[in-house]
């Protein structure tokens, strides 16, 4: 399966409408779904058979699989009546695309695939310019079966490559993917179960919903052993489970077709900007168990977003952790990335949001993480900061991840570097690695990774002192040119 991908990708950098990996896993992504939506209805109609059941079709027949991408007869694919060039393209933009897109608006039940279906098309185009290389492509993609649970769990994974090269490619696309082992980390931590809600309020393409789902449905997510859980139960990790929003109309789709991918049919996945939405006045009803989310940092915003805060501020990390903490559960558990700076910056609105965090929330753990964990797209040094609604914050435990090695694009973060976090965070075992501060240690609300069992530390200078040395450090070079410049000239002089 994951050849047949690679020779698609290599076909699809040749055709004149696409460019780059966000454009050929967009359009990838488009025709594996529709494929997988044909073997899930073939395999709904056979099990409706065995039950003397008839199973209704969510597409009609002209648009089914069988009839426009690859049709069929006795079996085998029907060369004659299969459209390709113009008339492939025009069917494709003119009739297949109009129809999908339409779904969104002819059901009114959200948690309905047939209107995750349209929500997905409505920000999907065919971009693929010539007919004939789209022709090629779907006779591919045809050759895959994904009528059983093996299948799928390959053609997950496989999704998941497209989505970290796409990542890999960095710039904007590095809001597709946060590192799969630190989501794994963050998610082990949180330990979610069934009949609890879980919400990411920056879904991207839905990593950190994926992994809790796998967290909770197998029992070894490798061997493809799932837990035995009842209709009950499955029900609710497939429509009550799992919430989110993103903004972003690619990410957008890649979240929900990643998460239906993934075997959860009806995510509550909303395209949406979380931080247009006021988080006063908020009912109990409306948080939720698990929040775990890798938020975008480094924005500004607005004055008009930033009214829908109790804090006001511009910095996105900051307006995504009080909405994180207010959309928190009594007695829920949170885990949320956040770059080094809200930790020990201390100026009015960072000191009010942290002061807070601690007097409502019990903040136990932080997960100090090594630069260069979001290379390429970004080298800003991170922690992951675990806290729960349950009390207020009395001690924090530290523990900071030291890889064997550098990280790079290309000799990224393994599992295997948290094992000893994950060996000692419940225990609170102090190693070289780890400490514990105090609530009553800490000075202006300043709660930073500073590793005690270390010699050096690491000083955060004020703006003013940083300009200071800028300056110094300029006027330094300055001299250093002159002298050179000086030694260059004499000996221009003597020659």
């Amino acid at each position: 399966m994951e050849s047949k991908i690679n020779r698609i990708t290599d076909i699809l950098r040749r055709d004149d409408g696409i460019s780059g990996a966000m454009m050929y896993t967009e359009q990838i992504s488009w025709i594996l779904f529709l494929k997988f939506l044909s073997d899930l209805e073939d395999s709904k109609a056979d099990e409706a058979l065995l039950n003397g059941q008839e199973y209704t079709y969510i597409l009609d027949d002209k648009f089914k699989w069988s009839s426009w991408a690859v049709p069929k007869k006795d079996g085998k694919s029907d060369l004659i009546n299969a459209k390709s060039g113009e008339d492939l393209l025009e069917f494709t933009n003119k009739e297949l695309f109009p129809y999908l897109k339409g779904f969104k608006s002819i059901t009114g039940d959200p948690k309905s695939i047939k209107y995750k279906i349209g929500a997905i098309f409505e920000y999907l185009d065919n971009r693929i310019a010539n007919g004939h290389t789209l022709r090629e492509v779907l006779d591919i993609i045809d050759a895959m079966d994904f009528h059983n649970q093996a299948d799928l769990f390959q053609l997950s994974l496989i999704y998941e490559k497209l989505l970290k090269d796409m990542g890999s490619d960095g710039g904007n696309s590095g809001e597709f993917y946060t590192p799969r082992p630190l989501i794994k980390v963050i998610v082990d931590v949180l330990d979610p179960k069934v009949g609890q809600s879980i919400y990411d309020p920056a879904v991207g393409s839905c990593g950190f919903l994926i992994e809790a789902y796998n967290h909770i449905r197998y029992t070894d997510i490798k061997a493809n052993k799932q837990r035995e859980l009842s209709t009950e139960q499955l029900k609710f990790l497939n429509e009550e489970t799992f919430f989110g929003n993103e903004k972003t109309p690619l990410s957008y789709v890649m979240g929900v077709m990643n998460m239906i991918l993934h075997g959860v049919e009806s995510p509550n996945i909303a395209k949406a900007n979380t931080l247009t939405k006021d988080i006063r006045g908020l009912e109990e009803k409306d948080r939720f168990d698990c929040i775990l989310a890798n938020p975008p940092f480094g924005g500004k915003e607005n004055d008009s977003i930033q009214q829908n805060f109790p804090i006001k501020s511009n910095a996105t990390e900051l307006l995504f952790l009080q909405h994180m903490m207010n959309h928190l559960k009594l007695g829920g558990k949170c885990g949320v990335v956040i770059p080094e700076g809200v930790l020990f910056q201390t100026n009015n609105a960072f000191k009010s949001v942290k002061q807070e965090l601690l007097e409502r929330f019990n903040v136990h753990t932080v997960l100090s993480l090594p630069a260069g964990i979001f290379l390429p797209y970004s080298g800003v040094k991170t922690n992951v900061i675990f806290f729960e609604r349950k009390g207020s914050t009395s001690d924090i435990f530290y523990y900071e991840v030291n890889p064997p090695y550098k990280l790079t694009k290309n000799k990224p973060i393994q599992y295997e570097h948290f094992k000893e976090f994950l060996d000692v965070w419940q225990d609170r075992t102090l190693t070289c690695n780890s400490w514990i501060l105090h609530v009553n240690d800490i000075k202006e609300f300043d709660i930073s990774a500073k590793n005690p069992n270390k010699n050096e530390t690491i000083e955060h200078k004020s703006p003013i002192e940083l300009v200071e040395n800028i300056k110094l450090n300029n006027s330094e070079i300055n001299d250093l040119m002159d002298e050179i410049e000086a030694i260059l000239i004499g000996k221009d002089i003597n020659e």
